[in-house]
């Protein structure tokens, strides 16, 4: 999978940089456990940590490509493009020559081929920096669906980028700033398409390039979802879909390195994981390995809330048993994930606070932890829910009537809201209902019409965009920082481009045609599931039931006030944070407690641990 960090200074010979670039390029150790280089060339440098799954021996960067005899372009590059074999062999045809088996060699000399327009051609999860020699342009290149993440910042002689915020903050040149816009995206779970929290730095959108040269920066955007006129009946559909399931999962479990999956037991990670169980069987492979996550004494004394209606612990074990996966159940101690260290480790992996649900973070980073001990790639059914309209927003009338962002609304809303901790003058301040109408108006602004289509349509449509260019983000981003923080690679077969357009333009009296939420593929994959799952409710990733952990949280805000020197205390609602820390503990107090407590203690270690100049 591997981290990538790079500067690119038309003003100097970056030689006299090294220790700089080295600095950078060790800020993404984690992400590239197994080995590391750094390649400078005049005003370019680029390094690369490597977390080897792909060739193993061969593969390693920075890469070089020559063509009649010189270097025409260089590589820095993370994640895995899974039609290099095919893109390999076409390379071959026309006459291009590999020293590696490596997907990255393939990208390479893809863009040696076709140049810019090699993007096309390319089906993965990737960001990576590649250097024309020819043209001397850096082009900073993002997947479509922004799995990968990569950062940049513009200086006044080139840029700085990197896999993550914190290899551009290892370089002087980028200040520690955060202002209004940078408090916002922390406040509101509304993420700005491109918008970094830190003043200067931005992240590449999804499909897209960005280009620098001698003449400046430009930006161009290399695919976006687009509005098509869906031509398929509901049999032709749901049997296309699980063609493209099993395509795709197919390309998705190669591998030279020890390959798991994360199995909740809901309708998503069943599917992914009986899908791998299947063509690993047929390719006489062993079985999948499987790994699940509990809190301990969580399953017995589970009860249902607004958001979670049933436990997973019973339907992994329908699936397991059903696909016989050699499976590994990891449980959790609810009061671990309220630790100070564990706070911090997940803080450094995320260069921000852990807002919203905070206590999945702490809990991801540990159960990538554990299965990082048995595998190296793990595959998820993350966004299955954006693709297919899996959310209860998507079935909620006020939700899908309301004029703002889906999740914000209804109960579930309830639980993205940690505001009313913080005072309300800084709130005012940062015009935080202001900030939620522009954003979600820019987010229509962006959703393509498809002339003639029904108000029904038109309303799911943009109800899809949102939830796939806005919502889907923040989980994309969580899975991925907490995962590479332990060097573990996760896939993200319902993120593959070809079954997102094809998901976009379902009109929803056929995506949803039996009433149920992901009615399509509940339909597409019913031969593969035991009938409890296929007809299992929605239910989020796990949160801790454990008062002990709200607990911590409560005794964490207690000790931030009563230190004066605390940097989150000029912020929050001193006379609000009494009353919370005053109501007895599960006296089902309001939702928004629990997310006030989350962020007013991440907040704080954040400014702490990182420094951080607020300016506002």
């Amino acid at each position: 999978m591997c981290g990538i960090a790079g500067w690119l200074s038309f003003g100097q010979d970056l030689i006299h940089q090294k220790p700089t670039l080295e600095r950078m390029t060790m800020t993404m150790a984690n992400r590239g456990p197994d080995a590391g280089g750094i390649w400078i060339d005049g005003p370019v440098g680029l390094g690369h940590r490597r977390l080897s799954i792909i060739d193993l021996e061969g593969g390693r960067q920075p890469m070089l490509a020559r063509h009649a005899g010189t270097v025409a372009a260089s590589i820095t590059y993370s994640g895995e493009v899974y039609n290099f074999r095919e893109l390999r062999n076409e390379l071959l045809s026309r006459g291009h020559q590999f020293e590696t088996q490596s997907d990255t060699e393939v990208v390479l000399r893809a863009y040696v081929e076709w140049g810019v327009a090699f993007t096309e051609h390319l089906n993965g999860m990737f960001a990576f920096a590649i250097w024309d020699m020819h043209t001397q342009t850096l082009h900073l290149v993002r997947d479509r669906m922004g799995v990968k993440p990569l950062y940049y910042f513009e200086t006044a002689d080139g840029v700085i980028f990197g896999s993550e915020p914190k290899a551009l903050l290892a370089n002087p040149l980028v200040p520690r700033n955060v202002g209004a816009d940078g408090l916002r995206e922390i406040f509101e779970m509304v993420k700005t398409p491109g918008q970094a929290i830190f003043e200067g730095m931005r992240e590449v959108l999804p499909g897209e390039f960005v280009s620098i040269n001698r003449n400046g920066l430009k930006r161009h955007c290399y695919w976006k979802l687009e509005a098509k006129e869906h031509t398929d009946s509901l049999e032709q559909t749901i049997k296309h879909t699980r063609d493209l399931l099993e395509d795709i999962v197919d390309r998705q479990i190669v591998a030279d390195v020890p390959l798991c999956s994360l199995l909740s037991g809901g309708l998503d990670s069943s599917i992914i994981t009986a899908l791998a169980s299947k063509k690993l069987l047929a390719a006489g492979k062993e079985n999948i390995r499987s790994f699940s996550l509990d809190f301990m004494d969580h399953g017995g004394g589970f009860t249902s809330d607004a958001v979670r209606g049933t436990p997973d612990a019973p339907f992994v074990k329908d699936l397991v048993q059903k696909i016989r996966s050699t499976h590994g159940e990891i449980l959790l101690d609810s009061r671990e994930m309220a630790d100070p260290e564990l706070r911090s480790k997940v803080i450094r992996a995320l260069d921000l606070p852990p807002a919203f649900w905070g206590d999945m973070w702490p809990s991801l980073y540990r159960l990538f932890e554990e299965v990082r001990r048995h595998s190296t790639v793990a595959l998820s059914g993350e966004s299955a829910d954006e693709v297919f309209g899996g959310y209860r927003w998507f079935h909620d009338p006020a939700a899908i009537q309301a004029d703002t962002f889906p999740w914000l609304t209804s109960v579930t809303g309830k639980y993205f809201d940690g505001k009313p901790l913080f005072a309300k003058g800084l709130m005012e301040k940062l015009s935080m209902d202001e900030f939620v109408a522009d954003s979600y108006q820019q987010a229509l602004r962006d959703v393509p019409v498809l002339p003639g289509e029904s108000a029904t349509d038109k309303r799911m449509r943009e109800m899809t965009h949102v939830n796939l260019t806005r919502f889907v983000q923040t989980l994309l981003d969580r899975k991925d920082r907490m995962s590479m923080a332990v060097g573990l690679e996760v896939r993200v077969p319902f993120c593959d481009h070809r079954l997102v357009e094809y998901a976009f333009n379902i009109p929803w009296e056929i995506k949803a045609f039996d009433g149920r939420e992901k009615s399509i593929l509940r339909a597409a994959t019913r031969d593969l599931l035991p009938a409890s799952i296929s007809d299992r409710v929605k239910s989020p990733y796990p949160s801790t039931q454990d008062p002990a952990y709200e607990a911590v949280l409560r005794a964490d805000l207690a000790a931030i006030m009563a230190d004066p020197n605390a940097p989150v205390r000029a912020l929050l609602d001193s006379q609000q944070v009494t009353t919370t820390l005053a109501r007895q503990l599960g006296d089902n107090s309001p939702m928004y407690d629990r997310m006030g407590m989350e962020l007013a203690v991440g907040l704080n270690a954040w400014l702490t641990e990182y420094d951080v100049n607020l300016v506002i």
